[in-house]
């Protein structure tokens, strides 16, 4: 990203340059999918790569939105109460935070902010999450003395995203947005929000992100039809068994339980979500044990669980998983996100991705029939002011 151009943007725009300067990663989730809201762990990380925030406050109670991404400019007011309005589009989860924050009696003034990110929106590595979690560290650090802890942003902006956007999504995007550290994973246990971190040392291979180039569109998915799904299959369990959640159930607990079932489907949500968070505790301790080889296995047992059981996967992230695996260069592969597309990550070898994604690519697209797109990526800072 190119510091200085967005300074000059700054300017052009609001006729005097920013005075301070902000940065929010976006994030993959190594493994654990959909089981965040089910009480599970996950094993996510923040990436190098994400959204910038330059800022500028003012003397009065407005706030102007503007981002490199989108031409829709958004004025605000925070003298008027803060709605969501569909016509302010991606300012609406700025605007969720800031009222979320007001609700919580911190001090916020007026600003002008430009917002610049690269992250592919709608590739499913959380650009909304990077978005809000930026905002509320921006609030922290300008207006109340960094006096906000950062699990606390995490909390706020999360309640954002569910009551303000209206998206009902668990808080592991955030968590890994706002708790990232270099080079580290975070297993976080999403019921009690205890985390430990295990630092991600790949050898000779490294993460590709595959790009599906399928956009997913969060709140239209059917991501709140699996949480209502996964509610039923809770209310079957706790018939028998006193849980708060279903990850609270190991694998051979669960198995004696299946014959509680009558509905299939909702018998594969649970199962999904039992299995693969068993999965999680088993990727940790291989990346803690060095033992590469067994933690891509279990990338690509959880992408099938994803697939045949919670169906989340579709048509591009199981033909761009397919191919990433017909390489002998990768060792693991799987959906990474919500699903319905977006984006996939595979395990390759470092001085063979070149020949790998330029297959994947080419097989790909033969397949869906236009092409996917690739980021080599490093595991980066969580989100913080850039000095």
């Amino acid at each position: 990203m190119d510091i200085k151009k967005l300074h000059e943007t700054f300017t052009e725009i609001y006729g005097e340059d920013s005075e301070a300067t902000f940065f929010s990663p976006g994030r993959i989730n190594l493994i654990g999918e959909h089981i965040d809201y089910n009480g599970g762990y996950v094993f996510p990380c923040a990436l190098d790569f994400g959204t910038y925030g330059l800022v500028k406050v003012r003397n009065d109670n407005k706030i102007n939105f503007a981002s490199t991404n989108f031409d829709l400019r958004v004025k605000s007011d925070l003298d008027k109460p803060m709605k969501n309005d569909v016509i302010d589009d991606w300012a609406n989860y700025p605007k969720g935070v800031i009222k979320i924050m007001l609700d919580k009696g911190y001090k916020v003034k007026g600003m002008d902010i430009l917002i610049s990110g690269n992250i592919p929106n709608g590739a499913g590595l959380s650009s909304s999450a990077s978005l809000e979690v930026l905002t509320g560290v921006i609030i922290n650090n300008l207006f109340n003395d960094n006096s906000i802890g950062m699990i606390d942003i995490v909390k706020m902006s999360q309640k954002a995203e569910n009551d303000f956007v209206g998206v009902n999504c668990g808080i592991m995007d955030q968590f890994a947005i706002g708790m990232g550290k270099k080079a580290k994973a975070i297993l976080l246990n999403c019921q009690t929000l205890e985390y430990s971190y295990a630092a991600v040392n790949l050898l000779n291979y490294e993460i590709v992100i595959m790009n599906t180039n399928k956009r997913r569109a969060l709140a239209e998915s059917k991501y709140n039809e699996r949480r209502s799904e996964c509610e039923k299959a809770l209310e079957v369990i706790k018939k028998v068994k006193d849980v708060k959640d279903i990850c609270q159930l190991k694998p051979e607990e669960f198995d004696k339980l299946e014959y509680l079932f009558t509905d299939e489907k909702i018998k594969n949500r649970a199962k999904h979500s039992v299995y693969e968070n068993a999965r999680v505790i088993k990727a940790f301790n291989c990346l803690n044990n060095g033992d590469l080889i067994e933690f891509g296995r279990l990338l690509v047992e959880s992408h099938n669980s994803l697939k045949n059981l919670y169906e989340v996967t579709g048509k591009e992230l199981d033909a761009i998983v397919e191919e990433a695996l017909f390489s002998d260069s990768c060792i693991g592969a799987r959906m990474t996100g919500a699903g319905f597309g977006g984006c996939a990550i595979a395990i390759v070898e470092k001085d063979k991705v070149n020949l790998f994604t330029s297959r994947v690519k080419r097989e790909y697209t033969k397949r869906i029939g236009y092409e996917p797109t690739f980021y080599s990526t490093g595991i980066g800072e969580g989100v913080h002011r850039v000095e």
